[in-house]
Parts: structure tokens; sequence; C-alpha cells
């Protein structure tokens, strides 16, 4: 019995390996299988251990974010022609429906602080469609209003887009390198300069043709058409949520106790401040040697925008070759220079037109090199509360920017040398802010 035993088991070994070789590629899926590092797990696994498929990390296109950032800022001075139109049509005081423009860039700021707060507790693509879904709504709302009251609350309602700037800012620094974010504010940054200055060619050709509820009604189709990309492109976990860090005071705090966070916020506030103190004094100072031409003036203030595309792609193309801290101060350098020769200049009696302007222009490249590392240096002070410093730091911008502006509004005067020395002292302080900046990133590097 045993003598057979062998040669039987001999025989069935041989044609099971035999049949190994004949058919080998559930062999090597199995090797394949085992030799990898990451396992395939079943969707309960997948659900225990938490695997976030590749899908869900993919960030969206740049070209979506560019499209969020545009939107964001697009509806503050679209309807800028049409307000006179807006005014004849509910039979209101211009005044009042000026509201609607300023009413809506405070109540922008102040939503930008929430907004980047809720995104870090419940999400990116939460807000940004929450966002997008009310702007849509409240952009028909504002088509259909039939009188003033409506108008301004639907108008209040748009301004729930703002968020969406800071949270594309948001899911470019999670998905991004230190340097390559700033590479690519740089980009987002051109879309968000280049909405303001076609938006009211755009808005005032839509009034003339078709009337301005038509400004409206393109709102609501920009917005459904992103809200449509951004459904598709950015997943419910763009990046961490700090659902452990207690209150949203608490957030805040945080982020205002470190230093860090100021000089980066106090550098964008003061360089903005150097920009409003711009668009309010230019007009005053300039106006009579334009011969009063309101489409020469326009020309010429639209030089300073066209300065802040062309240092915004400076910075996409060579902020990923330098430190964030050499970036800012090369950047306000720049600016700083630029007024000094103005100011000289205009001391000396020089008055022509490029005279003021020509120094103005260094206002806005300053500006495009120095919002992207700014808004790169913020966002990395605390990598936990990224959606709540992105947040704070624009509402933090745009006041203090306000509040400097309105103190310089104080002592305007037809006077250019009075304002290149106004403009001049805004942007000294946004340089001590930026040196600040880079003497604290060389004792504390950014994460």
């Amino acid at each position: 019995m045993r003598g057979k035993q062998a040669p039987d088991g001999a025989f069935f070994y041989a044609r099971i390996q035999a049949a190994r070789q004949t058919s080998p590629q559930p062999t090597q899926k199995a090797s394949g299988t085992m030799a990898s590092d990451k396992p395939i797990r079943s969707p309960r696994a997948d659900k225990i251990g938490k695997v976030v498929s590749p899908e869900s990390t993919t960030p969206p296109r740049l070209i979506t974010l560019i499209l969020l950032s545009a939107l964001a800022v697009l509806p503050v001075n679209m309807i800028l022609p049409s307000l006179p139109n807006i005014a004849a049509t509910f039979q209101a005081d211009f005044a009042l429906v000026n509201l609607s423009v300023a009413g809506f860039a405070i109540i922008t700021a102040t939503i930008e602080a929430i907004g980047g707060a809720i995104s870090d507790r419940f999400g990116r693509r939460l807000v940004v469609l929450t966002s997008l879904s009310l702007f849509v709504a409240a952009s028909i709302g504002c088509a259909l209003a039939p009188d003033i009251g409506t108008f301004l609350l639907f108008r209040a309602m748009q301004a729930c887009i703002g968020p969406c700037y800071s949270v594309a800012l948001v899911i470019i620094k999670e998905t991004s390198g230190e340097r390559e974010a700033a590479s690519k504010f740089g980009y987002l940054a051109m879309g968000w300069a280049l909405a303001p200055m076609v938006g009211p060619l755009f808005g005032g050709t839509l009034d003339e043709l078709f009337g301005w509820r038509s400004s409206f009604v393109v709102f609501a189709i920009l917005g459904a058409a992103t809200l449509a990309l951004s459904m598709h492109q950015i997943r419910s976990r763009a990046g961490p949520l700090s659902r452990s860090r207690g209150t949203y005071f608490v957030a805040y705090r945080l982020l205002l106790s470190s230093g860090r966070f100021w000089a980066y916020t106090l550098c964008m506030a003061s360089s903005m401040g150097v920009l409003y103190v711009f668009l309010g004094g230019a007009p005053l100072v300039v106006g009579d040697a334009l011969g009063g031409s309101t489409a020469k003036l326009g020309f010429y203030m639209g030089l300073v925008p066209t300065g802040f595309i062309f240092g915004s792609y400076l910075a996409g193309r060579y902020a990923s070759k330098a430190s964030l801290g050499a970036t800012l101060v090369f950047a306000r350098l720049l600016t700083c220079a630029g007024l000094l020769v103005g100011l000289v200049s205009s001391s000396l009696g020089t008055a022509h037109v490029l005279a003021f302007f020509g120094p103005c222009v260094f206002i806005g490249i300053g500006n495009g090199l120095t919002m992207p590392a700014a808004n790169s240096g913020a966002l990395s002070v605390r990598p936990d509360l990224v959606g709540t410093a992105a947040g704070l730091a624009a509402a933090m911008r745009i006041g203090g920017g306000a509040l400097i502006a309105s103190l310089a509004g104080l002592f305007l005067a037809d006077s250019v040398p009075l304002l290149f020395l106004m403009m001049l002292a805004s942007a000294t302080l946004a340089l001590l802010a930026a040196l600040y900046a880079a003497l604290l990133d060389r004792r504390q590097p950014a994460d």
C-alpha cells in the first residue's frame, strides 16, 4: 500500500506543477498582490480603514479655481455703469442704490472671515457649493426684483460668493508646496485682477443692449456653470478639517496671536491701502489736467490694474524660485522706489500726466507680486487652520486697506506731492511689515 502511495503523490504533484506552468496569469496576479506595498482591500476594509480613493484627493484644475476667484470679485463693480438706470427703474435715491456696491464690499469682508472658518470645520466643497448656489439664487432674485428693498436684499445675498476666493487659495495651498503655492497664487491673482478691469465694460455693454437686469442673468449663468465645474472637481474632503479646535473664536485667537500672521496680513492691508488711496486721490489731482475727460482718466487709471496683472504674472512665473520673504521685500521696495520717484518729480514741478501715472504703475506691479507671496505665508502659519487663516486674512486685507484710505481721505487735497507722500507712507508701512515677515521666516521657516 505504501509503495503505491508515493508514485501517486508524485504524479499528482507533477500534474499540479504543470497546471501552474500552463496558466501563469493567476499566479502573477497573486504574486503581484502579495508583493504590493498597498494590498487591495475590500469595500468594508476601505470604510473601516478610511482609505481615500485617488479620485478624492485629485485637486481641481487651476482654471476652475481661477473662475472661482474671478466670480468672487466680478459682481463688485460690474454693475457700476448700471447704477443710474437701477435708481431710475425703482425711483430710488442714488445714495440708496449705491449701497449695492459699498454694502456689498462690507458684507463680503464679513462673510470671508466666517466662510474660511466654516470650511476648516465642514470642508471646502460644502462652502463652495453653498456659496455658488446662494449666488445663483440671489442673482435671479436681483433680476426679478420688483422694488429697491427686494433688490438690495438679494444683492446682499450675492455677497455669499466672497469665500470662494479664499477657498480657492486654500485648495491650492493644501495641494502644493510652499513656493509652488505662491506661484499658483500669482496666476489666480491675474484672474482676480482681470475681472474688475473688464467687469464695468461688460456690464455697461449689457445694460446698453438689454437693460441692467441682463447683468444679473449673466451672473446666474456664470454661477451655474462654475457650480457644475465645482461639483465635478472639488471633492468632499479637499483638506484636513479642524474638528477638534473648539469654537471659531479659539481658531481666530490662535491666528491673531501669531506674529507671522500679523506681518503677512499687515503687509497685504498696507499694500491695498496704497491702491485705495490712489483710487480716491487720482481723479482729484489730475482730473483738470485731462480736461475733465472721464475716458482718458479711466484709461490712465487702468494702467495700475494692468501693472497688477503683470506683477501677478511675474509671481506665477518666478515665485517658486525665491523665498516668500525675498519676494515680499523686493515687491515693496519696487513700489516705494516708484512712488519716491513720483514724489521727487512732482515736487520739482513736473506736470505731465505720465509723470504721475508712470510711477503709480509700480503700485500695481508691487501689489501683484505681494499678494500671492503674502497669502501663501499667511496660510502657512497654522496648517490645521488654513481655511480660517484665508478668510481672516482676506477680511483684514479689505478692512485694513479701507481704514488707511479713510484716514488718508481726511488729508486729501488738490496736491500731487501730498498724494504721493500719503501713498509712500502706506507703502513704507507695507515694506516694514515685509521686512518683519522675512525676519520671522528666517528664524521660524514656514511649514
